[in-house]
């Protein structure tokens, strides 16, 4: 007599128990297969249609429903499979839930009805193995062993966790929390869950499986048969919310996830992250030997049902199993709903036959996809038994307006997942055969729906949780695949069609929103990438005309718009050594290329800058002390102060500064210069040049081109206002040039009996009285302060005692010139050449005609004092200091003229402010600015020293008149001195 085959296949995970079933399974003519998850069937499914093609296999499930006409095998969730088909062949996997508080009783019931006409294979843990063998008489029971080993690794850092590995969460926010903190430091993870359709599944799961993402964020629904390719699991916690309260996990449990990890022979490892303590010692050993407690009790629910009336209903739900082993399950949700549906009047009223009441249990199975709220589940179920019973069937549209409503596919990540549990609701009312019109309409447009949420999901999954650039290019070097680098015009770097970053110059800078691994991972493969891109760069660089280049003031050097090396101190001053900015992964070959395409434009920019100065030093025909001379400006870039070198500026005769001047050099009373130094290029470079010879942090800025005077700043680095092509004064620095056109004007004037500032000094400084008084002092003047009226009326008339205007005092000193008004500039002949007063600047005439405007024209720029002096000016008020040896304009002589003013004209008095200058020096102006001493020279020289200037009326006192005096040593005429010689012939 033949006896259908009764089997319990027991054993670990990655046996091959379900690949053991299906191989059964096709060797019959129909079959039935049960499993726990929808995401796991549809799996199943696929492989069936693989094998055996989309016409002879169904699925059935609560929402989707496949079944052709010619199906002979079955693939179903173990609460739907299909009941008195006469299949040959049935199959239960994971059998071990029948011990499951809110499922088992499903599972039982499938243990001890669901029979197969030839074949009966129950699948699952070993545990199972007692109760099967007292509930199935004359079951066969075969065990498996693991194909892999699987051993416990303790805990890890989530940021040191390895490739293909799966961490575990047991809720929503703990899984989104670990995958965006795998995105930022690996690159991104798939998310697998429950409540995803199974579309959004295999989409992340093949994300996962293709290797696009090397990270698996999953709940305990992986623990259920999903096969995948994990090396590492690791749980993030140790206890979930199972529906009513927060329980630990049993070590069965654990086992059952862990299990995932080392499919067939690769074996796995498992493990704790994030906040989860480690795993006991007993719980670690009974995983790793699959030595768990035997299921003692499995959850039963009578399922032979009493559809009389309702109360009956509930009683046959309500009683209790006659076996020990079976414990009655508690209160299901479908269960509830009926209970809360049976207190409604409404519902009750009608339900008074077998039909309406089995309408009524039917419509109470309809799952709680939503999680919303008990009350509005059943307020749902309430309204689809009321049009069942009344109608016979949904209406339409009233379906039509509840699926409009969710097919939204805008929204973030739990918009979509609410929507999506929503459209399952109504997906599974779809597939209920008679509860709708035109069924196969309504099952194809809400699972159309469901597939446009699932698509959408799984696009908000990946753009929240995956760096898809990041993926694309590891799973390119994991294949050693050569990546391929594109450059825009604007430098974006895009490597595999993914953007990397920006390359400015040959330095790559990384897309600022990459971080964490991810962003080694980019840079590691822009890199690898962009050596071409390098080589290229490096060509086109090298063959740039010069025009493409610069240099800023903090030493860096441009190409276009991006820095591409900088200058640092070379052998000489004038040799500065050039680093290139260049990415170490392009090579020495293209850091030396462009090395020396900088250092061929660093040393033309010099070379242009400071020709006079290097053609000076580079003279051999400048020999001697004069050769030392030349040495001495090309070590100073062109400007010395001449207290730094007056022993030797004393020592050249004139035959001897004769080729120096031939060069360009002038022999100032306050600095020894080259006039084509003094141009903006050559001060902002050789500010530039000095910084770096002197090994400073922070480079000085050079002063604006065109100023005479700037003000003086006492944190200035020493030396820096000579290198600047200044000298201070007060409270400002004046330029070096100009400060020699002043003293040029000062030597005419008595400085023993005092002097007043001319329009001419005004101007040249373009300073108010008040400012030039205090650069006079500064230079080591007194200055006098005195007021006196100032007369004005129709018609000017000079006050009584004073002299006659002068030609000199009513000139423009813009137009103004006199030979003590002269600059003299050295020409190529070596020849002195008068330069007008009225010229600002010596180093750049492009300014000096502004200057010469400004000074011709009054305007609100124009220093007050300068209009203020202009009517003293015309009318002669200042006096030679031959006049009765009494200074200028003085207070009494204009008072003493008021009496004979009135007689002539009437007048109006006001005050004026003057000062008178004397040569009286406290002590030596610094030379290199205001945090600078006095140079050291002789032993109480304290004065510089201006030969003859007590003749010509220079700055030294000397005797007064008459007055007994020591004899004075005969002196050397000093050439640079125009009125040297004239005092030479008056001694004579």
């Amino acid at each position: 007599m033949f006896r259908p085959r009764l089997a319990a296949v027991l054993g670990p995970t990655n046996t091959g128990k379900t690949h053991y079933a299906l191989d059964r399974m096709l060797g019959y003519r129909t079959g039935v297969i049960g499993l726990p998850l929808r995401l796991l069937a549809r799996e199943v499914y696929d492989r069936l249609v693989a094998l055996r093609g989309p016409s002879v296999v169904a699925l059935i499930t609560g929402e989707e429903r496949i079944v052709p006409p010619r199906a002979t095998y079955w693939v179903a969730t173990v609460e739907a499979m299909p009941q008195g088909l006469g299949a040959d062949f049935v199959a239960i996997d994971e059998i071990q839930l029948c011990a499951d508080p809110e499922r088992g009783h499903v599972f039982t019931d499938r243990l001890l009805h669901a029979r197969g006409t030839s074949e009966t294979l129950f699948l699952g843990s070993d545990t199972m193995r007692g109760p099967i063998a007292q509930l199935v008489p004359g079951v066969e029971v075969i065990r498996r062993d693991r194909f892999s080993t699987l051993s416990y690794r303790g805990p890890r850092k989530i940021s040191r966790m390895p490739a293909r590995s799966a961490i575990v969460g047991f809720s929503v926010d703990n899984v989104y929390a670990i995958a965006e903190l795998l995105r930022r430091q690996k690159g991104g993870a798939a998310v697998v869950m429950g409540a995803l359709s199974p579309r959004t599944r295999n989409a992340q799961v093949d994300m996962y499986q293709n290797g696009d993402v090397d990270y698996l964020v999953a709940t305990d629904a992986i623990g259920m048969g999903l096969n995948l390719d994990v090396d590492h699991v690791a749980f993030s916690g140790l206890s979930k919310f199972d529906g009513r309260r927060m329980r630990a996990l049993a070590p069965n449990e654990l086992a059952q996830i862990a299990g995932r990890a080392g499919r067939y022979k690769n074996d796995g490892t498992f493990g704790v992250t994030g906040e989860a303590p480690p795993l006991e010692p007993e719980v670690v050993d009974a995983i790793e030997n699959h030595r768990f407690t035997p299921v003692k009790r499995l959850q039963w629910r009578n399922s032979d049902l009493d559809f009389g009336t309702l109360e009956r209903l509930l009683r046959s739900l309500a009683q209790g199993s006659d076996t020990q082993i079976l414990t009655r399950a508690r209160e299901a949700d479908d269960h509830r709903t009926l209970l809360a549906l049976g207190e409604v009047a409404d519902v009750r009223a009608p339900a008074t036959d077998p039909t309406s009441v089995r309408l009524l249990w039917d419509v109470c199975q309809i799952p709680d996809f939503r999680q919303v709220s008990a009350n509005e589940h059943n307020a749902i179920a309430e309204r689809i038994f009321a049009f069942l019973h009344e109608r016979g069937a949904i209406p339409k549209t009233w379906l039509a307006d509840r699926v409009a409503r969710i097919d939204r596919a805008d929204g973030d990540i739990d918009a979509l997942s609410k929507r999506l549990a929503y459209i399952r609701t109504w997906t599974y009312v779809a597939q209920r055969k008679g509860w709708v019109e035109d069924e196969v309409t309504w099952r194809e447009e809400t699972r159309a729906v469901e597939d446009r949420l699932s698509d959408a999901l799984h696009t908000a999954l990946t753009q929240r949780f995956v760096d898809r650039r990041t993926s694309v290019l590891l799973r390119r070097l994991k294949q050693k695949e050569t990546l391929v680098a594109e450059m825009s015009e604007t430098g974006d770097i895009t490597v595999e069609g993914q953007f990397a970053g920006r390359l400015r110059g040959f330095r790559f800078q990384l897309d600022p929103a990459a971080s964490g691994d991810a962003a080694k991972t980019l840079r590691s493969a822009a890199l690898q990438a962009l050596v071409p891109q390098f080589r290229v760069l490096a060509d086109r660089c090298y063959n740039a005309p010069d025009t493409e280049f610069d240099i800023t003031e903090q030493g860096g050097v441009m190409w276009g718009e991006h820095a591409v090396g900088k200058l640092m101190r070379g052998s000489d001053i004038l040799s500065p050594r050039i680093e290139p900015f260049v990415d170490t992964e392009a090579g020495n070959e293209v850091a030396e290329k462009v090395r020396r395409r900088l250092g061929h434009f660093v040393d033309r920019r010099i070379a242009a800058a400071f020709e006079a100065l290097i053609a000076l030093r580079d003279d051999t025909a400048v020999t001697g002390l004069a050769r030392g001379m030349a040495f001495r400006l090309a070590e100073n870039l062109g400007v010395i102060p001449r207290s730094v070198v007056a022993a030797d500026v004393k020592a050249l005769d004139q035959e001897a500064r004769g080729p120096l001047r031939q060069h360009g050099v002038r022999f100032g009373q306050f600095t020894i210069f080259q006039q084509m130094a003094l141009k903006p290029a050559p001060t902002r470079l050789r500010l530039l040049l000095w910084a770096l010879w002197e090994g400073m942090e922070e480079f000085p800025e050079a002063p604006p081109p065109g100023l005479v005077t700037i003000p003086t700043d006492r944190d200035a680095p020493r030396g820096y206002y000579a290198r600047a092509g200044y000298r201070p004064a007060g409270e400002r620095a004046v330029r070096i040039d100009m400060l020699e056109r002043l003293a040029d004007m000062l030597r005419k004037e008595d400085t023993r009996g005092g002097f007043e500032a001319s329009p001419d000094m005004l101007s040249i400084t373009g300073m108010t009285l008040d400012g030039f008084s205090d650069l006079l002092q500064g230079l080591g003047y007194s200055a006098e302060r005195g007021e006196r009226p100032k007369v004005k009326g129709p018609a000017e008339m000079p006050a009584k005692g004073a002299a006659a205007p002068t030609a000199a005092a009513n000139a423009n000193p813009a137009s103004n010139g006199g030979s003590g008004n002269a600059d003299p500039v050295k020409e190529a002949s070596g020849k002195e050449t008068d330069v007008p007063a009225g010229r600002v600047s010596d180093a750049n005439p492009e300014e000096d005609a502004a200057a010469i405007k400004t000074s011709a024209e009054p305007s609100e720029d124009k220093p007050a004092a300068i209009e203020a002096n202009a009517p003293e000016a015309a009318t002669g008020a200042m006096t030679p200091p031959e006049d009765d040896g009494q200074t200028s304009g003085g207070t009494d002589n204009a008072i003493a003229s008021a009496p004979a003013l009135e007689t002539a004209v009437e007048t109006a008095v006001e005050t004026e402010v003057f000062y008178t200058f004397r040569w009286a020096p406290k002590k030596r102006p610094a030379d290199q600015g205001q945090k600078d001493r006095p140079a050291k020279g002789r032993k109480g020289k304290s004065k510089p020293s201006h030969k003859g200037a007590a003749k010509a009326g220079g700055p030294n006192k000397g005797p007064r008149k008459g007055s007994a005096g020591p004899a004075k040593k005969e002196k050397t005429i000093d050439p640079d001195n125009p009125f040297a010689a004239l005092a030479a012939l008056k001694r004579t």
